[in-house]
C-alpha cells in the first residue's frame, strides 16, 4: 500500500504559521514547543481517510481553504459578541468565562463573581511563565492537536481548591465574529479532591460571522472523590468548520457525568479522551447529534481503563435529515490490572431521508478477564406503525415526528442530572426539529 506524505514544503498551514508565529503569546521555551508541535503536524498534514481514526473525516478533502489565524478582538467584534451573548444567554446564575475569536475578553466575563477556592488565569498570561510548556504538552500524534498546540492564542486556565462545592456552573463560552479566520484556544480546568462542579461549554456566533474555523482543546483533571457535571452545546454557524477535543482524567473514587450536543457547523469533529487513573470512578458519557442539510458531524471517543474497579457507560445518539452525515468512533480499551472493569457502550441512529449517513464503530479492546464490557450499534428510521398511531388520533405528521424524535434522543438527554441545564439541551433540541436545518 502506498501512502501519501504531505511533505512541509506542500503544507499550506506553512504561511498561516509563518505569518502568526510573531504575534503568538509564550517565552521562547513556548515557542520552541509550538515549532516542534508544527512540526508534528507538518509530518503528517491534514488527515484524511487511509488514517484509520479519520477514515469517515476526510480533512484533507472536505476542509477546503486553510483559514488565517483570526485578528485579536476589537471594539466592534467585542459588541457583536456581547450581541450574540444576550441571545444566547441561556445558563441563568453561571459564572461567566468569554473567548472571543478565540481571545479571552475580561469584561465580557464574570472574573469579579468568582467565589473562595476558585481561581482563573487566562491561557495567554500562563503562556509567559515558567509554566507555558507545560500547557501546550501534547501526548496525542493526532495531528489536529498538535496543530492546535502550536496555534492556540489564548483560553482559561480554572482551579477549584480541594473541597469546594460550587452551587454555580462554570460556563466558558466561546463566540465567533469573524467572516473566514480560524481561531484557535485551549483550556484546562483542575478540581481539587472532593470537588463538586459542573462546567458548560458552548459555542456561538454573533451575527454576520461566517465561513470560520475553531480549533479548541481543553484538559480536565478530576481529583480523588471529586465530581464533574459537563454540559457542551456546539451550535456554530451553519458553514462553520468545528474541531475540538477534550482530555479527562479521574482520580480515585471520581465522578464524571458528560453530555455533548452537536447541531451546528457545516463539519465538526469532537474527539474526546477519558483515562481513569484511580480505583473505584464511575464515567456516564451520552451525546446527542442532530444534523440535516449536508452537515457532517464526527464524534470520537476513547475511554482507558488503565486501573481496577471503574465504570463507565456511553450512549450516543444521531438523528439525521436531509443529507446530513454522522460518524461514531468509540473505543474502550481495558488494560491488564483493570480487573473489575464494568463498561458499556451503545450507539443509535434515526436515519429521516433515504440520503442520510450514518457511520457507527464502536470497539472493545480488553486485555484483562475479570471484566464486564459490551457494545452495540443501530440505525433505523421512524416507526410507520407508531406515526400511524399518532396521526391516526389528530396529529399532523410533522407533529408526530417531532414527538417520536424526542422520544428517541432524550434517553440520553435525561441522563443530565440538573433540571435548569437539561432544560437549555430540550430547547436547543426543539429548535432544531423546528428549523431542521
Amino acid at each position: 500500500m502506498s501512502v501519501a506524505v504531505l511533505k512541509p514544503k506542500d503544507n499550506p498551514l506553512d504561511a498561516i504559521y509563518a505569518a502568526a508565529r510573531d504575534r503568538l503569546p509564550g517565552t521562547a521555551a513556548v515557542a520552541d514547543a509550538r515549532s516542534e508541535a508544527f512540526a508534528n503536524f507538518a509530518r503528517q498534514g491534514l488527515p484524511h481517510r487511509r488514517i484509520e481514526d479519520w477514515k469517515y473525516t476526510d480533512l484533507r478533502a472536505q476542509l477546503g481553504t486553510v483559514a488565517p489565524l483570526a485578528a485579536a478582538p476589537q471594539r466592534a467584534a467585542r459588541e457583536a459578541a456581547a450581541a450574540a451573548l444576550a441571545v444566547h444567554e441561556v445558563v441563568a446564575g453561571a459564572l461567566r468565562l468569554v473567548l472571543v475569536d478565540g481571545a479571552f475578553v475580561p469584561e465580557l466575563s464574570d472574573v469579579a463573581r468568582l467565589p473562595a477556592g476558585v481561581s482563573m488565569q487566562p491561557l495567554c498570561a500562563a503562556l509567559d511563565s515558567d509554566a507555558g510548556t507545560d500547557l501546550l504538552a501534547n501526548r496525542s500524534p493526532d495531528p489536529m492537536q498538535a496543530l492546535n498546540a502550536a496555534l492556540a492564542t489564548d483560553g482559561v486556565l480554572v482551579e477549584i481548591a480541594g473541597g469546594t462545592e460550587l452551587r454555580q456552573p462554570v460556563h466558558l463560552v466561546h463566540v465567533a465574529t469573524r467572516v473566514g479566520t480560524a481561531a484557535y484556544s485551549r483550556s484546562r480546568l483542575v478540581l481539587g479532591n472532593g470537588v463538586r462542579a459542573t462546567l458548560v461549554e458552548s459555542y456561538v456566533a454573533a451575527a454576520g460571522a461566517a465561513n470560520y474555523q475553531t480549533s479548541d482543546m481543553v484538559t480536565i483533571a478530576i481529583g480523588d472523590g471529586a465530581e464533574l457535571q459537563h454540559i457542551r452545546l456546539m451550535e456554530e454557524a451553519r458553514d462553520a468548520i468545528h474541531i475540538a477535543g477534550a482530555v479527562f482524567t479521574l482520580g480515585a473514587k471520581a465522578r464524571l457525568n458528560s453530555f455533548n450536543l452537536t447541531i451546528g457547523g457545516r463539519l465538526s469533529r469532537y474527539q474526546t479522551t477519558v483515562t481513569f487513573a484511580g480505583d473505584g470512578s464511575d464515567v456516564l458519557t451520552n451525546g446527542v447529534t442532530l444534523l440535516g442539510g449536508r452537515r457532517h458531524g464526527d464524534t470520537t471517543l476513547l475511554v482507558d481503563h488503565a486501573v481496577p474497579g471503574c465504570t463507565s457507560r456511553e450512549n450516543f445518539r444521531a438523528v439525521l435529515d436531509a443529507q446530513g452525515h454522522a460518524v461514531f468512533q468509540g473505543r474502550i480499551v481495558v488494560r491488564p490490572k483493570a480487573q473489575k472493569t464494568d463498561g458499556k457502550m451503545m450507539t443509535r441512529g434515526l436515519l429521516l431521508s433515504d440520503e442520510a449517513e450514518i457511520d457507527n464503530k464502536p470497539e472493545l479492546e480488553i486485555f484483562a478477564d475479570d471484566v464486564s464490557c459490551g457494545h452495540g450499534a443501530t440505525a433505523g428510521a421512524l416507526d410507520e406503525s407508531l406515526l400511524f398511531y399518532l396521526r391516526a388520533r389528530g396529529l399532523p405528521e410533522a407533529d408526530a415526528q417531532a414527538l417520536l424524535i424526542e422520544a428517541f434522543v432524550g434517553e440520553a438527554i435525561e441522563t443530565i442530572a440538573d433540571d435548569d441545564l437539561r432544560e437549555v439541551v430540550v430547547a436547543a433540541a426543539k429548535r432544531w426539529l423546528k428549523e431542521r436545518g
